[in-house]
């Protein structure tokens, strides 16, 4: 049963879609620290959830823009995965199927306004990101996407 400390996302009764961008500029990607279940103080790709008659490019750019402040344009779809987590019981506490596309900054150097459900955010290389505390699939997707030219 939830309590009032729980996330209102938790426990759905339906798998939730996603959406993320992997902005990445001059050889950086564009990271937030999560403030909320799940990924609670976690680096991560923005994005979160698609809204109903939102497309997942729309629904990536606001999440950018709502978690940093900046304005992107998206390109293709650059990886897909699914988040289910459970709890004590084995009762499904969030389950989302995510699919992040590639995004571009219209004003890279703009500062971040971290803001949301983000407690901070910046621009890091992948050598960066491997050291911040991240999930192992935002660290799969990274390595995946950005080329190494520290």
């Amino acid at each position: 049963m939830s309590t009032a400390k729980e996330s209102p996302r938790s426990y759905p009764d339906a798998p939730r879609v996603g959406a993320g961008a992997v902005v990445i500029h001059q050889n950086k990607v564009l990271l937030v620290l999560r403030g909320q279940p799940p990924a609670q103080d976690l680096w991560a790709i923005p994005g979160g959830r698609v809204r109903l008659g939102e497309t997942l490019a729309e629904a990536a750019r606001r999440e950018v823009s709502e978690e940093t402040g900046l304005s992107i344009k998206t390109g293709d779809v650059v990886y897909t995965f699914e988040k289910i987590e459970r709890d004590k019981t084995g009762r499904v506490k969030f389950h989302y199927v995510v699919v992040d596309v590639l995004g571009f900054a219209l004003k890279p150097d703009q500062p971040l306004a971290p803001a949301d459900d983000v407690l901070d955010a910046g621009w890091f290389s992948l050598s960066e990101a491997r050291a911040l505390p991240v999930s192992d699939t935002t660290l799969t997707l990274l390595e995946k996407v950005m080329t190494e030219n520290d």
